[in-house]
């Protein structure tokens, strides 16, 4: 195989099969989400731009915001913001061509304006929330590596990730996109803020969510209880169809009634008050945070999507990882894949393309390792096309 690619089988216990599983999803509202959906945006928005001037898309990274949590005093009925939440995108771009410069600060402040307006629906952005744009010129080195006419990668570093998710991944998951879905309609006072802490006990979940209620829709203590008991029900109902196991779920745990702790907030974001956000300290490229499977510390928010290794070789491995279970599930457990880059290098060569299939003993004998490294080649051969897809949205990476 001209890619690099090394299959093989491993003997360990699947992890629907293991005794304890640990699972954690923030939501799209979490101060980590919000920093990671900023910096996605701008780089998707520069990428449209660049692609409109001047037919590709130039050296750009805006993987580096971060939040500044404000101040707010919520109150049942209706509270107010004190002090603004400080957003700084930071970052590189292409700032002219030829002299002629880009509007690269331009294109960076609307994006991030326009993705906080629909992803913070509470959230007043002119009177809430100060935008700092620092993005600046990259280096020229990095720029001579970021060349699209040969698309080689940017960095010597390495994308992981694997298939199927368990249960208990697919829950926490679930259960955050329906409170931050669905739900909306009839809770209309749970915020975007939320948290999903998924601890598996042999047959026993236990979901940890933390969920910010809004203040001005919240009339009193009474209203509050009564939305905490109702996110609970339809939270459990909704997810209880996606496993035999038990589900216990615990929400707003940190709240005390008898001494008047509540979880209450003005636009139902923790970083109005004190909670910050930085770019990968979230979720992975496949929406969740792992400590039982392999995970790569790379952010993939923000970085480019033409030579960036730790977005594209993220993306990659659990895309090929889907294709590989999909075709070999009747034989394989858990699919894992790792790739790794070489600076300079052209994206669809890496260094290694890893392939461990966790499987039964002696069912290794049914597994298809042309199969298998066949399909790993055709998407290298394909990477490329990350880039469109991403373009159009087509993609989540957090």
């Amino acid at each position: 195989m001209s890619k690099n690619i090394v299959s093989e089988v491993i003997y360990e216990t699947p992890m629907e099969k293991q005794d304890i599983e640990i699972v954690e999803r923030k939501g799209i509202g979490h101060p980590d989400s919000i920093a990671d959906g900023l910096a996605e945006e701008i780089s998707r928005d520069l990428s449209r731009m660049y692609l409109k001037k001047h037919d590709r898309i130039l050296h750009h990274n805006t993987d580096e915001v971060q939040i500044v949590g404000g101040q707010a005093d919520p109150k049942f009925g209706g509270g107010e913001i004190l002090e603004p939440i400080y957003v700084l995108l930071a970052g590189r771009a292409t700032t002219d061509v030829n002299g002629k410069r880009l509007p690269y600060k331009t294109t960076a402040l609307t994006a991030a304006e326009e993705y906080l307006d629909k992803t913070c629906t509470h959230l007043d952005v002119d009177e809430g929330l100060m935008l700092d744009c620092r993005i600046s010129k990259g280096s020229v080195d990095l720029q001579e590596v970021y060349d699209t006419s040969r698309q080689n990668a940017n960095d010597t570093s390495f994308g992981v990730s694997y298939a199927p998710l368990s249960e208990t991944e697919n829950i926490a998951l679930e259960a955050e996109r329906f409170i931050n879905g669905p739900l909306k309609k009839e809770l209309p006072e749970v915020g975007q803020d939320v948290k999903v802490m998924a601890v598996r006990k042999k047959d026993e979940i236990n979901l940890t969510i933390a969920v910010a209620i809004i203040d001005y829709l919240t009339p009193d203590e009474d209203h509050y209880k009564n939305v905490i008991e109702e996110t609970k029900e339809k939270v459990k109902d909704h997810v209880s169809d996606m496993t035999s196991r038990d589900i216990n779920i615990m929400l707003n745990t940190a709240d005390n009634y008898e001494k008047g702790i509540y979880y209450l907030t003005v636009t139902g974001l923790s970083m109005e008050n004190g909670d910050d956000g930085s770019v990968g300290r979230g979720n992975r490229a496949n929406g969740l945070i792992t400590p039982f499977r392999p995970m790569s510390m790379e952010a993939a928010a923000g970085k480019n999507p033409v030579t960036h290794i730790g977005k594209l070789y993220n993306i990659a491995a659990k895309e090929i990882a889907q294709q590989i279970y999909q075709e070999e599930k009747d034989s394989v457990h858990d699919v894992y894949i790792r790739l790794v880059s070489q600076i300079g290098r052209s994206i669809c060569e890496p260094q290694v393309a890893s392939i461990q299939l966790v499987v039964e003993e002696d069912a290794h004998k049914n597994t298809k390792f042309d199969n298998i490294e066949a399909i790993t080649e055709d998407y290298l051969d394909n990477i490329f096309d990350l880039k469109d897809r991403l373009l159009k949205d087509e993609i989540t990476v957090f």
